[in-house]
Order: structure tokens, then C-alpha cells, then sequence
């Protein structure tokens, strides 16, 4: 038994309130190392009378660990609680200082969950579970109102540059509402909509008001009502991290210097505020002057900002925030922005843009959830670019699934393109077969999946600007085959609870492999998911159930037969089979 290896520790994502009255637990060790693995758990004050051995399951692995999981329903919201671990014979128990090969005689060494206090559980909203998002880029969807165009606006579906305009705005979001209805998505997210100067509108010159080439704080009710109405939540890019170089209080630093009373609103090294060597001598987003940092630890800048957050909810009736650069802004202003949002609408989703391992943001104090980079990573170093075979994937996506709390998994923004990266059928390099596998295991993989406007519809573009061009709305260039497709795959994890909340397993995911097989369960709706990623038919040959299954593709039934299920699947071909009872 490699005990070095072998890791716990209270909090964070190995031992953590799960809801009000369940306590998830979980302990690392070397992969394949131990056989069996059980929680010793009690109530501190009431230990005889409470103790028990708790199997904890394999729940998931990468490719140094397994991770061993166990829930518990504690009588009194606390436990006590040890390890004992078993490999084949052996058996050591773990404490909070040792590991031991006597059962320790009481517990009072042992790990401690001290009380499920219910102000401190983590608990996003319900809804983004059953979420599909869609992700718009304002400025190029749609054209709407051409009387808020731009002076120098350009005819639609013209080559985008970092400057240009093309007139998109929110009334033609309102125009193309059926599109995502027929689509059937139930979540919007909103690139910045706020008074700025660029097309992207992340350089914010006033937070208080919708830019007027887009409309008004009248057109974005209407849109938020429209969208309501269809059953379409709506959420807003909140640009915290820094504003625009015309933002007002900027201005009066630029004008007055050290003698402005906004100059502690930024970080400001040195005056006057001016560029040198291609850097700015106060902190700014990336070095770009347009875009200085804000100081949200200053309270007259936190009181602002958290009045911005505040006031497009309570105001407008939007469903939660996006918030841009997300891990460059102190902690504690997240921790106050939380307690602001979700006092004014509990159920608003919190959505932080962090591009690594985030679990400092997602103990329940900050966000509900980030977007889910890693995930986007793994998948596209898998279905398009070769790099990982199918146990590396199964690796890759073993540690994820290992760092946060499964509520935090169960809504992680899972993203495959966006207005930051290039296209999804360009990253392909054309190739649809391979942007449908990786939509496919987006959309019956745990979390929230989200579509770069124009994917469904076969849309390409090299990284920005090439990735921010014109939406196609002309029938003839669209791809109908592939919008036909993703209406189906959301369709089938609409219907099917276990694709949104079961537990995930993966079946099969050998080394040098191209076949990948999971299962995702949730009480009796089993479903599973089988993928050939190669150029060349492949037979799956899986252990599982003697019984019917359909595949909600094609509707035909496959019959398990002495625990084995057989399926030769073509060339990039797919199976998503549902047990039928």
C-alpha cells in the first residue's frame, strides 16, 4: 500500500455539505493501488451509539489517482470520521495525524465535518442543471433597428476587424428568438451590452446604461420579457475587473491627475497616467490602456460596482451575471457581490470567467460556477485533435470531475468555442464529423453545455476578429444537417434526467485507444454513450445488463445477451442507448 500517496483533508472538495443533510466525503490514493476503501463515521458526542463503516465507490481516477467517494446522512448535521483502507489483506487505518494498523480506540483524532450550518452550503441554482446556453456576441447576430447603426457601419457579412461595425443589436436578438426556440434553448449569455466604445464593448464607459447602438434599458426589458417568456434565462457580462478609457472617473484622473478624488479608484504607480514602452504606468487589463483596472477594494468603487449588479436584476429581471476576468479581482468583493445578487434574485446564476483550476472560487462564498476551460481542453485535445487517446481523455476528464464539489460539476459552463478562441469546425479543420462527436459528449457530459452562436449552423473563424463574424441567417449557408443535429442532442438530454444529474462512469477508455463508452445513471434511466473516434469501424463489446436497449438516434433496439452488449459502430459513428425496464 503506498501510503504516500493516499491524501484528505476537511473542506474544499474532499469533505463537503452536499445539501442540508448529506455530507459527501472523499480520499485520494495511487491508482489501482487499494481494493476497498470505507469511511469510519460517527457523531462526535455519540459515538458508540453512531459509528459505522461507510463503503466509499470509485468514483473516479486520472492518471496517477484513484478517488474514492461515500456519502452520509449524519443523524445530528456532524461527523466524526477515520478511513480504512484494504488492499487485498492489509488493511491501515487513517486518522487526522497517522495511519495505523489497529483500529484507533476512539475517535478523538479523528477527521472532523463540525456542523452542516446551512448558511454555509454550497447551493447553486437548480435550474442551470436543465440548462442549454447559447452564447451571442450582440454586435454580429443580428441587425434589428438599422436606425441605431453605427456612422460607419458595414454591410452584414463582411470581413470582421477588431474596429469595424456591423449594426447588430438587441431588437434583432428579439427578431430571432424562434431560431433558439427551434433550437430549444433555454439560457442566453450576453457579451458585454453596456455603453463602450468598441464592437466587443468590454472598455465599459458607463455600466449604467445599454449601449445605444444596441438600444435601450426599454429594449433590453423587452428582450428579457421575450425571452422569459419562452422559457429562455438571460445572463449579462458583468466587466468588473477594469473599464474603459472613457469611464467617467477615468476621464477626471486623465484630466486632473493626483488631484482628482477618483484617483484611488484605480491602481494608479505612477503619475502622470500616460504609456511607457508599450506600458501603461497604472494597471490595466493585459497592458491595454483602453482598459484600466479597477480598485474594488476601494469601498466607493465596491459600492458602485455592487449597485451595477443590483440594479440590472432588480430592474430588467435578468437571471444572472458572467463575470469577466473573474480571478484578478479580490476575493472578498466576489464574496460581498454574491451576498448583493443573491439577495436580489437567489435563484441568479453566478458565472465567473476563470480559464484554470478554480476551486478558491467555488467553496460557496463566490460563484456558482466557472467556465469550464479544462473541460473545453480535454475534449478538444480528444475528438479533434488527436493528442490524447481515449484513456487520456478519461484522465483528463477523471481529474476535473476530481477537484470540485459535485454541485460545482453538476452546473460547470461547458464551452467548446467562444468569442475568445477560434471556431469549433475551424480548430476541426472542417471536419463536422469530429465537431459532432465533441458536441455529443458536451451534451452528455455533466454541467451546462453552451453554443457559440452560429455553431448549430456550421459557422467558422480563426481566433478574434475571424471568430466574430456576422451570424448567417441566409437558409442556403446554413447547414440544416448539423442545426437538425444539435436539436436532437439537446432534445435527448431534455428528456432524459440522467444525461443532467446521474452519476458518470466511464465504461471504456483504453491506452492507444479511439473507442470511448460511458454511463450515466440516475436511479433506473441508464443511458449509454458509446463513440468511435477512429476513420474505420469499430465493435464495442460491453459489460452490462441483460436487456433492451434503444438508441434515441435511430429508435432501433439492441438486446443484451449474457452480460455482454455488442455494437459495431462506423467510421466516427456514435450510439446513445437508453434502458428500456
Amino acid at each position: 500500500m503506498l501510503l504516500e500517496a493516499v491524501y484528505h483533508r476537511p473542506r474544499l472538495n474532499w469533505s463537503y455539505a452536499y445539501d442540508h443533510e448529506t455530507i459527501h466525503l472523499r480520499l485520494r490514493a495511487k491508482k489501482g493501488d487499494l481494493t476497498e476503501v470505507f469511511a469510519w463515521a460517527g457523531d462526535k458526542y455519540a459515538w458508540d451509539a453512531t459509528k459505522e463503516l461507510i463503503p466509499m465507490t470509485l468514483f473516479t481516477s486520472d492518471a496517477m489517482f484513484d478517488y474514492w467517494e461515500c456519502s452520509s446522512v449524519p443523524p445530528y448535521r456532524r461527523l466524526k470520521y477515520g478511513f480504512l483502507l484494504q488492499k487485498g489483506h492489509e488493511r491501515i487505518w487513517m486518522t487526522e495525524s497517522e495511519f495505523v494498523t489497529e483500529r484507533p480506540a476512539n475517535p478523538n483524532r479523528l477527521f472532523e465535518f463540525p456542523y452542516i450550518n446551512r448558511g454555509d452550503v454550497f447551493t447553486p441554482p437548480a435550474w442551470v442543471k436543465d440548462a442549454v446556453f447559447y452564447q451571442i456576441f450582440p454586435e454580429r447576430f443580428a441587425n434589428g433597428d438599422p436606425g441605431r447603426n453605427p456612422a460607419d457601419v458595414q454591410p452584414w457579412g463582411g470581413t470582421p476587424t477588431p474596429e469595424n461595425f456591423f449594426g447588430g443589436d438587441l431588437q434583432g436578438v428579439i427578431d430571432h428568438l424562434d431560431h433558439l426556440s427551434e433550437l430549444g434553448i433555454t439560457g442566453i449569455y450576453f457579451t458585454p451590452i453596456f455603453t463602450a466604445t468598441t464592437n466587443h464593448k468590454y472598455d465599459t464607459e458607463d455600466y449604467m446604461s445599454v449601449d445605444p447602438h444596441f438600444g435601450d434599458v426599454e429594449t433590453l426589458k423587452k428582450l428579457v420579457a421575450a425571452c422569459h417568456e419562452r422559457g429562455i434565462r438571460v445572463l449579462l457580462d458583468a466587466v468588473f475587473n477594469h473599464s474603459g478609457r472613457t469611464f467617467a472617473p477615468f476621464v477626471d484622473v486623465l484630466e486632473k491627475g493626483e488631484a482628482s478624488p477618483f484617483k484611488d479608484w484605480f491602481h494608479v504607480r505612477e503619475f502622470p497616467l500616460q504609456v511607457v514602452d508599450n506600458i501603461p504606468t497604472y494597471d490595466a487589463f493585459a497592458f491595454e490602456p483602453l482598459m484600466p483596472k479597477l480598485n474594488t477594494e476601494n469601498s466607493a468603487v465596491k459600492e458602485y460596482l455592487l449597485k451595477v449588479a443590483e440594479y440590472w436584476i432588480t430592474e430588467v429581471g435578468i437571471d444572472g451575471w458572467r463575470l469577466d476576468v473573474a480571478n484578478e479581482v479580490d476575493l472578498e468583493f466576489w464574496r460581498d457581490f454574491r451576498k448583493v445578487v443573491k439577495r436580489a434574485n437567489p435563484d441568479a446564476y453566478i458565472l465567473g470567467e476563470i480559464w484554470h483550476e478554480s476551486s478558491p472560487w467555488l467553496e460557496g462564498d463566490k460563484f456558482d460556477a466557472v467556465m469550464n476551460y479544462p473541460f473545453t481542453d480535454a475534449v478538444l485535445d480528444f475528438f479533434i485533435y488527436g493528442t490524447l487517446d481515449a484513456e487520456g481523455f478519461a484522465n483528463a476528464i477523471g481529474k476535473q470531475l476530481s477537484r470540485y464539489p459535485l454541485q460545482a460539476s453538476e452546473v460547470a459552463f461547458n464551452l467548446l468555442d467562444s468569442h475568445d478562441t477560434p471556431r469549433l469546425l475551424t480548430l476541426a479543420e472542417g471536419d463536422k464529423n469530429k465537431q459532432k462527436l465533441a458536441a455529443l459528449f458536451q451534451f452528455t457530459f455533466m454541467g451546462t453545455p453552451c453554443i457559440y452562436y452560429g455553431d448549430e449552423i456550421g459557422m467558422d473563424g480563426e481566433g478574434d476578429p475571424g471568430c466574430r463574424k456576422c451570424m448567417e441567417w441566409n437558409p442556403e449557408n446554413q447547414d440544416l444537417d448539423l442545426f437538425s443535429y444539435y436539436r436532437k442532442l439537446i432534445e435527448i438530454r431534455s428528456s432524459h434526467p440522467a444525461l443532467r444529474t446521474g452519476t458518470f462512469t466511464f465504461l471504456e477508455a483504453g491506452p492507444q485507444g479511439s473507442k470511448l463508452a460511458y454511463e450515466r445513471r440516475l436511479g433506473d434511466n441508464i443511458i449509454l454513450v458509446l463513440v468511435n473516434t477512429e476513420e474505420t469501424a469499430q465493435t464495442f463489446s460491453l459489460d452490462v445488463e441483460d436487456r433492451n436497449w434503444e438508441n434515441l438516434f435511430t429508435g432501433d433496439t439492441v438486446r443484451a445477451e449474457r452480460s455482454k452488449l455488442s455494437i459495431k459502430l462506423p467510421a466516427y459513428g456514435y450510439a446513445v442507448l437508453k434502458a428500456l425496464l
